[in-house]
């Protein structure tokens, strides 16, 4: 109730493969560098950005994978990922 008055949306992690498809190329290479510990402003100058933009782009990372923190990114960043099964 409170979350609905909040107007939260509960957003489950999704599995890894599937997140990298829902992310766009640039939001992985900013996942990237948020999982080497970069700030907002340093991922900012290393990609020529404004940190306003980099800070939209984590904001975009956090509601498509259904996160709350950098270091879920990271953790994200950091997990295997499967091969994909080649096409029959």
């Amino acid at each position: 109730m409170l979350s609905f008055a909040l107007r939260e949306r509960r957003v489950s992690p999704v599995e890894p493969r599937q997140a990298d498809s829902l992310l766009t190329s640039r939001e992985r290479e900013v996942a990237g560098l948020v999982a080497q510990g970069m700030s907002s402003k340093d991922v900012a100058v290393k990609l020529a950005l404004s940190r306003r933009t980099v800070d939209v782009h984590v904001e975009h990372i956090f509601a498509k994978l259904g996160f709350k923190s950098r270091t879920q990114i990271a953790t994200w960043v950091a997990q295997p990922r499967a091969p994909e099964s080649p096409a029959r």
